[in-house]
């Protein structure tokens, strides 16, 4: 399968343009924010702009869950598609996407600088920004169900085929107001994902006490630095480094799986190693660890 992709920041009218470039190169199915879309029919998933929270809408796009991502899985297997493209607002998105359903990495990357004048994508921002008002690239019959009382308006688009096809084609979508932009903005505290990190780790085998916990967010990354102190007997029959590979690995899956974030890196240091008082005066035990 050939898996193409389509990256624009939120509000730059990927799902707009995302049928147009689809029909270009061939493409007859597209993954777009929770969605497996052929033409004018949703073959499976569920709308992440069904979800009442921005966080719940994250995860549905990232399909965390195993039931809706399972339910993907098993339509691409069936249909065992030539071409995909999958529509996401960063590479490490996509690339998420495709891991989460199975899929390999997508070989063909575009921006939507690339397939789009900077005038239409100062115009869809603008539009997002004043209205909050998202696009679905399936027409209005095809999604009305699922979006009851929250449907604004459905919107044609005909655009030139390419030059071996004479006529012009309509392609319909829709322009629906997310559940969840109703409903508020969505905060993180820096102190929950503190806390998080601290109930996943404390009862490792090994951990003595998380030590500290800081959070990096900038230049377009997130990562979580880690500090430790390391109960030395209790992992004498395993080394140090794989129990905190063992515990980067846990934080990296839940906290993304909880919250939604895109985690870029997480650093696991042990930066202490504990021995109790009964062990320092047992000749053997220290034998053990030092022979």
């Amino acid at each position: 399968m050939d898996i193409y992709a389509l990256i624009g920041h939120s509000g730059t009218g990927k799902s707009h343009q995302a049928p147009i470039l689809a029909r270009q190169y061939s493409i007859e199915y597209i993954i777009d924010d929770g969605l497996l879309i052929k033409g004018n029919q949703s073959l499976a998933g569920r709308s992440a702009k069904r979800e009442n929270t921005r966080y719940g809408a994250i995860k549905r796009a990232l399909f965390k869950d195993e039931t809706h991502a399972g339910l993907v899985k098993d339509k691409l297997a069936e249909i065992s598609p030539g071409k995909l493209l999958i529509i996401g607002t960063s590479r490490r998105m996509v690339d998420m996407i495709a891991q989460n359903l199975g899929l390999d990495l997508p070989t063909y990357y575009f921006t939507i600088e690339e397939i789009s004048s900077p005038e239409s994508i100062e115009t869809a921002l603008t539009i997002r920004a004043k209205t909050n008002r998202h696009v679905i690239p399936l027409p209005t019959f095809a999604i009305k169900k699922d979006f009851p009382g929250y449907l604004i308006n459905p919107l044609r688009t005909f655009f030139a085929l390419p030059a071996a096809h004479k006529s012009e084609a309509a392609l319909e979508r829709s322009v629906v107001r997310p559940i969840f932009s109703t409903l508020g903005s969505f905060y993180i505290n820096e102190h929950v994902i503190h806390e998080l990190v601290d109930y996943l780790v404390r009862n490792t085998p090994g951990v003595k006490k998380v030590m500290h916990t800081e959070v990096e967010n900038g230049n377009g990354r997130v990562c979580i630095n880690i500090d430790l102190s390391v109960d030395i007997f209790s992992i004498s029959e395993k080394p140090i480094d794989s129990l905190l590979k063992e515990i980067q690995n846990t934080v990296k899956e839940h906290v993304e799986y909880q919250t939604g974030f895109y985690l870029d890196q997480v650093y696991v240091y042990a930066r202490k190693l504990h021995v109790d008082e009964a062990s320092l005066k047992d000749k053997n035990k220290m034998r053990s660890i030092f022979n």
